[in-house]
């Protein structure tokens, strides 16, 4: 099944389950009043709202609703907890090789992952908002997974049944900031601001055989300005599965349902399928010509960011979205 969140009944939306095809949608405040609400009671809330779901594909759900992508706010307009790994260790061999440093050997078996920003997320259809442009303005293609209350200390087999709904994420970043924040030894905090989430979250079991070994095994397609950026595989060269990004997170601390967990950017080591971030793509560049060659986004640029499955078919819906200058208080 489908689950987005309307612009309405306050900041964390209202409940609604969403057809296959993204066409229709349906108010499922008869069984959660939030997607919040039905995460925290996930194991008697989960078929009432597949029951809603085959409804609606049926055509038998009362009142149901064309749906339109601007009134969706992000499926969890605000979350507990958002943790985001760095899985795809392509990515992070060619970022440091470009400034010649080596890829330490504990990255091959430990994840990387740093706490994000959780207390809003942006729509997918909202405009990506930054004081000025100097920041570094980049995009980052992502998925998340998203859970019920995690244990602390389980292992990867036991965190897979944890694993609730699927979605995409642009983690957006300020790269010219990130140096900065680096080199004080405590991690990013005014370099990553809030992020966009896709129309919807969908369960596993809509992936079909997509979703094997706990990972997603489909191009993510990103374009900008109506061009193609790139669309790498997301279930090639990723190190560490979902199941073992939420059991790195969950090691000394229980993870609250509602709980998202990232990727990080996806990435290959055949670089002839794109980019998933401009960092990426400037790397590359740099180990090609010596020096990055695509400047990081200005105000004006679109970003478009998706994900088909193998008959061609949105699953999760596109975000869409557009950089704006904020203006100062």
């Amino acid at each position: 099944m489908k689950l987005g969140s309307l612009k309405e009944g306050g900041r964390d939306g209202t409940l609604v389950v969403v057809s296959r095809d993204l066409a229709q949608a349906v108010r499922a405040t008869g069984i959660a009043p939030t997607l919040q609400r039905a995460l925290e009671d996930w194991s008697n809330m989960a078929p009432r709202l597949a029951a809603l779901s085959e409804a609606l594909d049926a055509g038998s759900a009362d009142g149901a609703f064309a749906l339109e992508m601007p009134a969706l706010a992000a499926p969890l307009p605000r979350a507990y907890e958002f943790v985001d790994g760095s899985a795809y260790l392509p990515h992070v061999e060619r970022v440091r090789r470009a400034r010649g440093a080596e890829v330490p050997a504990s990255f091959y078996s430990d994840p990387l992952m740093y706490q994000a920003t959780s207390a809003g997320f942006l729509g997918p259809r909202d405009p990506v908002r930054v004081v000025s442009e100097d920041y570094g303005i980049d995009l980052e293609a992502e998925i998340v997974v998203v859970t019920d209350d995690v244990p602390m200390g389980v292992t990867a087999e036991q965190a897979a049944a944890h694993i609730q709904l699927v979605g995409l994420v642009n983690d957006v970043s300020l790269r010219n900031l990130i140096p900065g924040e680096l080199a004080k030894g405590f991690g990013f905090l005014q370099s990553k601001p809030r992020s966009a989430l896709s129309p919807v979250f969908v369960t596993p079991d809509e992936l079909g055989g997509s979703w094997r070994g706990n990972k997603l095994h489909l191009p993510l397609v990103t374009h900008v300005n109506g061009e193609w950026f790139g669309a790498p595989e997301a279930g090639v060269d990723m190190q560490f599965d979902f199941a073992q990004l939420v059991a790195h997170a969950a090691k000394t601390r229980p993870l609250s349902a509602g709980t998202i967990v990232g990727s990080g950017t996806i990435a290959n080591q055949d670089t002839s399928l794109g980019a998933s971030c401009f960092a990426e793509k400037r790397t590359v560049e740099a180990l090609a010509t010596g020096k990055p060659v695509t400047p990081f986004m200005s105000f004006g640029d679109q970003v478009r960011i998706e994900m088909l499955d193998r008959d061609g078919n949105s699953l999760f819906g596109a975000i869409e979205q557009r950089i704006e200058r904020q203006p100062l208080p």
